[in-house]
């Protein structure tokens, strides 16, 4: 198991936190700063919320001998990112009252807000409390918002599997009323000694991503989480789960000794009690043999390839105390989102919107936002998150199918939607700067133009509808998931990136790093010769990133 000796500075502040608790509340009423204390850096994003600032002003201000313009990111927690239209339309209202009104749909199927003053944390968790939503376990060496396979197109038992994302997340939720303590008024406990067997007073290593997938559509990205559940279905019954571990994206570059990894499948459970036990007990391996020295080496799949696949899983077995079944055999065949109107089993409607790196706001010929409240207002569909930074407006009747596309097209929305290219709509960019502390270089304020320039590139070479998949992100932590991408771009420094190829559509296999440290018009240069390369030898109905991989990286 894990050593107790030379703990890193953070699994002492969690031992040392009474549940979470921290100086959260001594924090939150020092006027002299709009920053937290040192140690709540770390206990704040158990309670859904990273600490930022505005590193554009950074320059500027500290030439006027001013501090930091701190600011707060709150994130929601949204199994399966499942909400009612009342609860959209609370978010777009918090949103601007508290934050810089941007919506901001994540790559894990929930909402994230940024720009929150310190003092306006509380009433904002209030505000989203009153309409049943919470930021509990949104960030922190916790389980993660669990991500579903969104559209209730992909199978007519699709409810029985997204069930299993809010199962999942409340198994899995810490047991402390911090959170409710600090930030809803909850009269505090006088010895904080709630007892959590899952976490215990340590809690993870590390972050945990847990992902469920319905076959053939793989757009949650399966293996790339800590642990993913991949449906097996048969004659529209669910047969149960195939179960992979160790998948995740982060690394740091120069340190070889850190990986982007995809999950190995370990085996199957064929019942729902089966799934959750062995969902719950890999949780526990994590916490008792992983890294807890060094937070590079901590996600769980470097603990899988210490201990190896196979003693991982007899380990899983012993401890949940059956055997795991072989795996079932799986076919991906894809991961893009289905825009557009789109009949269910059930023969309800669903359209999907691309929204460009999950960035909901009104733009001058282009007002989303409002019209997405006026159509939450109408209460006539629910709104679903996907794991590509999309929205779904979702589960409405054929009878308000007309009113909802009525609005779309007011405000100029399925106009739009058909403006936005096969590349644009499998795009990924992560927040990046100027908020995030670790980006590197830009990324979801810069993916835009460069997609619009690589595009007549695309054309030039009669490859406009090819849907490849582009992903950027502002450090090689991976949040965008670029290396699951065709093409990945992963900033090194302000303006250059690495360039990544060769991952496949389907999600199974990650790219290779092509080229590095690249400017723009080398990027645009490199992307060139492939598409010229691709277009004249690749075989019938092969993708890009199969060309590359098979042609280009292993000739």
């Amino acid at each position: 198991m894990s050593s107790k000796q030379n703990l890193s500075a953070v699994e002492h502040i969690k031992v040392q936190s009474k549940g979470l608790r921290g100086t959260l509340q001594e924090s939150l009423t020092d006027e002299i700063t709009g920053s937290v204390r040192e140690a709540d850096h770390a206990l704040i994003k158990f309670h859904g919320m990273y600490e930022q600032d505005d590193r554009d002003l950074r320059a500027e201000r500290a030439d006027k001998k001013l501090d930091k313009l701190y600011s707060f990111m709150v994130r929601l927690r949204i199994p399966g990112g499942l909400i009612s239209p009342q609860q959209w339309v609370s978010i777009h209202h918090i949103a601007g009252e508290y934050a810089t009104g941007v919506i901001k749909i994540t790559t894990r199927q929930t909402v994230q807000l940024h720009g929150i003053l310190k003092g306006d944390i509380k009433p904002t968790l209030q505000s989203f409390s009153k309409v049943a939503l919470d930021s509990i376990a949104a960030c922190g060496d916790v389980n993660r918002n669990v991500a579903c396979a969104s559209h209730p197109h992909q199978s007519p038992i699709h409810a029985q599997i997204h069930a299993y994302a809010d199962k999942i997340s409340q198994l899995l939720l810490p047991k402390t009323r911090a959170f409710y303590e600090i930030w809803l008024d909850e009269e505090q406990l006088a010895d904080y000694s709630e007892e959590d067997p899952l976490y215990q007073e340590r809690y993870l290593p590390r972050k945990f991503k847990i992902g469920i997938a319905i076959p053939p559509n793989n757009e949650v990205d399966v293996l790339t989480n800590d642990l993913g559940l991949i449906a097996i279905i048969e004659d529209n019954e669910h047969k149960g789960f195939n179960i992979a571990v160790g998948g995740g994206l982060s690394a740091t570059h120069g340190n070889a000794s850190t990986y982007p990894r995809l999950a190995s499948v370990i085996g199957f459970t064929d019942t729902e009690e089966k799934t959750l036990k062995a969902v719950y007990e890999v949780l526990t391996i994590q916490r008792d043999y992983g890294n807890r020295a060094d937070r590079k080496l901590a996600r769980l799949k470097y603990t899988l390839d210490k201990m190896g696949v196979d003693a991982f899983k007899n380990e899983l077995e012993n401890r949940c105390g059956f055997a795991l079944e072989a795996p079932k055999e799986v076919l991906f065949t894809a991961r893009q989102d289905e825009y557009g109107w789109v009949k269910d089993f059930r023969g309800l409607w669903h359209y999907t919107l691309f929204i460009e790196n999950g960035r909901v706001t009104d733009e001058d010929t282009y007002p989303l936002k409002t019209a997405l409240l006026e159509i939450a207002e109408l209460g006539k569909c629910n709104f679903r998150f996907t794991s590509n930074q999309n929205l779904i407006l979702s589960d409405i009747t054929p009878d308000n199918k007309k009113t909802v596309q009525k609005l779309l097209s007011k405000y100029g929305i399925t106009e739009k939607q058909d403006t936005f290219s096969a590349l644009r709509r499998n795009s990924i960019a992560c927040v990046a700067l100027p908020t995030c502390p670790l980006a590197l270089a830009e990324a979801q304020r810069y993916l835009p133009s460069l997609i619009s320039k690589i595009e007549p590139l695309l054309e030039k070479y009669q490859l406009g509808n090819d849907d490849i998949i582009i992903r950027m992100t502002g450090c090689p932590n991976g949040c965008g998931r670029p290396y699951a991408a065709e093409i990945g771009l992963v900033g090194t420094s302000l303006g250059h990136y690495n360039l990544h190829i060769g991952g496949d559509r389907e999600g199974t296999r990650l790219n290779v790093k092509y080229k590095e440290q690249l400017a723009e018009d080398q990027i645009l240069e490199e992307l060139d010769a492939l598409f010229a390369f691709y277009q004249q030898e690749k075989s019938p109905n092969e993708n890009f990133g199969d060309f590359c991989y098979h042609q280009v990286l292993v000739p």
